[in-house]
């Protein structure tokens, strides 16, 4: 007697898409990973972490450790050590406000602006070329998927 077939189902149809989705995700998970491992190895690279941080700096301007890890998306732990990298690197200082010497407040530096404009062209060019087949409005659906991904893994 041979298997009676699984009835194709809506459900069952949408399986293999988000599948593909899941796999996707861990890709992009993995590549950050790498990215970070040769943030941390080679000089001049940055992390993921390090690029929104030198982001927000460069938007918003000076910025508490506790704000900056907030806007980073990072944890206070997390940005001690991120902002301790930066510092390193001289993409930023820690200074301690006259006004309040409890806070540490980081700014960017010059050199970390530079970096920040340097970053974000090559990002931007990379995008550009690999996604010049996808029009504005695939493009903000590919948006609104990461976000809701990213939901999705703080919920995790």
């Amino acid at each position: 007697m041979s298997p009676v077939p699984e009835a194709r189902t809506p459900a069952h149809e949408r399986r293999a898409p988000l599948d593909a989705l899941t796999r996707a995700a861990y890709s992009l998970s993995a590549a950050d990973a790498r990215l970070r491992g040769r943030a941390t190895r080679t000089p001049g690279a940055l992390s993921l972490t390090h690029a929104r941080a030198l982001r927000v700096l460069a938007e918003e301007g000076p910025l508490p450790v506790k704000r900056l890890a907030e806007r980073a998306e990072t944890t206070g732990a997390a940005a001690t050590q991120l902002v301790n990298g930066l510092v390193r690197a001289g993409h930023v200082t820690r200074e301690r406000p006259d006004n309040d010497r409890r806070s540490v407040l980081v700014t960017l530096t010059p050199a970390g602006l530079r970096r920040h404009r340097e970053r974000e062209q090559v990002l931007g060019r990379a995008l550009d070329e690999a996604l010049q087949h996808l029009d504005d409005q695939a493009l903000r659906a590919a948006t609104e998927v990461l976000r809701r991904l990213a939901v999705i893994y703080d919920g995790l």
